[in-house]
């Protein structure tokens, strides 16, 4: 399958560090430049709005998924090339996965973790063989991959299925990893 559409999954927020929102404006830039289209969830707020904004810039498609319930507080971004409001946060997710043909997880919070475990969940059951990717930005994802790895020295995690998630600190190489990932065979329930 080819890489054409990326969802992102990251924090509405800017975080403590100016990185992160230069990391989310460079990941929509290289989308946008690589002929891709963005999905991400909509908003028009701190890294969000950087990572559409970046794609926006190079006259990228840009795809927002976003709850009516944001729509009424007014924080979806109003220039992206198509937005899809719908009714809660199952939809929202389920949306952004039929529109992608891969995943990116930067840095975020609740949201992303959910967003982020979902996708690799799907993937485990082989719902979807579709790249997931984490970009570590400044090391942020450290303690989750060494708790994931805490998962599997305990047994509750199979290493192929950690071996479905490509690892990256620069985007540009997790991108390149996700277009030519070859997912080996469909994942086995066990």
């Amino acid at each position: 399958m080819a890489l054409e559409s990326v969802a992102v999954y990251l924090g509405s927020a800017k975080g403590d560090d100016p990185v992160y929102e230069e990391t989310a404006r460079k990941v929509g830039e290289l989308i946008a430049k690589s002929g891709r289209t963005l999905v991400y969830g909509g908003s028009n707020v701190g890294c969000m709005a950087a990572l559409a904004n970046g794609a926006l810039t190079f006259n990228g498609d840009v795809m927002g998924v976003v709850p009516q319930k944001l729509v009424d507080n007014k924080i979806q971004h109003p220039g992206l090339t198509k937005l899809f409001v719908v009714r809660g946060m199952h939809e929202r997710k389920a949306k952004m996965i039929d529109l992608s043909d891969g995943f990116i997880a930067l840095p975020g919070g609740p949201g992303t973790m959910e967003e982020l475990f979902e996708v690799i969940t799907w993937g485990q059951i082989g719902y979807h063989a579709k790249p997931i990717g984490i970009l570590n930005v400044n090391n942020y994802y450290d303690g989750l991959l060494a708790f994931i790895d805490s998962m599997i020295g305990h047994g509750f995690m199979h290493q192929q299925y950690r071996d479905m998630i490509l690892v990256e600190t620069d985007p540009e190489v997790l991108l390149e990893k996700m277009a030519s990932y070859q997912p080996s065979a469909v994942a086995k329930w066990q």
